[in-house]
């Protein structure tokens, strides 16, 4: 490895995303399944500071409860900063500071934002010099989401979610996202699905599974225009989120009938994407949702991925 870089601190800034489409195939033995998704990123930002230390530690702000988030090997960041030591044989430590403004659990990939800008980081910290390859490479150890926040923008991600190419997509996107009390967390909306499909079959035959993104989708980013889109959005985990709560669905209608083109669970949820015609359209949609006392955020996509700001 080089010599470490002559700063006292990084920052580096990720987006968060939402799947514009994820289609979920079985479970292989080693518990993950087969992805076919379309990932953008979005104008909702984790903010990741990285100090000289000699050991690592963790802080969080941005958060009504930070315990909601762990300090520990369990988050992804501290895993992505200790994997990048190893792999550049770095001997020291760093102090990270995380703040938050995606929603935790919300499935918007906020702890894969805070691990990509976390190998950024570090990687400028400690002067480790890695190719964008080799943060790649690592990044896809850490997870599914992670290798997409590192690069941003629009992407086909096949595999686990990991092995990305770039997807064309023209102009803006305007979103309404709906966040909610409480997170939903992953592996019970993933065994969710299994059991459905077991139980049921249903989410197995409609709409028939495939692991490759449907040619509707990516034409309707290459056109650039929302309501296209709005034909084409679609996730296999939307029904195994709504069983773990059912109430997202009425936030789903209530959406749309404030104006939105269509809505969509993001991820595994529980945050609900509203997709919009546009910017004044959004604005519309947010006023009518938080009427409802609902918490709602405006952001556009695609946005670029984890980049140094200072």
């Amino acid at each position: 490895m080089s010599t470490a870089a002559p700063v006292d601190s990084v920052r580096v800034r990720a987006p968060g995303k939402i799947n514009v489409y994820l289609g979920v195939g079985g479970r292989h033995d080693d518990g993950y399944h087969a992805l076919a998704t379309v990932f953008q990123a979005v104008s909702l930002y984790e903010d990741v500071i990285a100090r000289h230390a000699d050991d690592f530690s963790i802080t969080v702000s941005g958060l009504e409860d930070p315990s909601t988030v762990p300090l520990d090997d369990r988050n992804l960041a501290m895993r992505a900063a200790k994997l990048l030591a190893t792999a550049a044989e770095y001997d020291g430590g760093v102090a990270l500071e995380i703040r938050k403004s995606v929603p935790v659990a919300g499935g918007m990939g906020g702890g894969s934002a805070d691990a990509a800008a976390a190998l950024v980081a570090c990687d400028a910290l400690w002067g480790t010099g890695f190719s964008t390859a080799r943060l790649h490479e690592l990044a896809a150890r850490l997870g599914a989401d992670v290798p997409f926040a590192l690069h941003g923008g629009t992407a086909v991600g096949t595999g686990r979610g990991d092995q990305l190419s770039p997807a064309l997509a023209r102009g803006r996107f305007d979103w309404v996202l709906v966040q909610s009390d409480g997170g939903l967390s992953t592996p019970v909306v993933y065994a969710r699905l299994d059991a459905l499909r077991d139980d049921e079959g249903a989410l197995a035959d409609d709409p028939p599974l495939s692991l490759e993104v449907p040619a509707p989708v990516l034409q309707a980013l290459r056109s650039g225009d929302p309501e296209l889109l709005s034909e084409s959005i679609y996730n296999d985990l939307q029904e195994a989120a709504l069983y773990e709560r059912p109430d997202l669905e009425n936030v789903i209608l209530q959406g749309i009938h404030a104006g939105a083109l269509q809505g969509i669970v993001s991820g595994s949820g529980p945050t609900v994407a509203l997709l919009c015609a546009g910017p004044e359209d959004a604005h519309d949609v947010q006023s009518a949702m938080r009427a409802h006392g609902l918490e709602t955020l405006h952001v556009h996509g695609p946005v670029a991925g984890a980049r140094i700001i200072s």
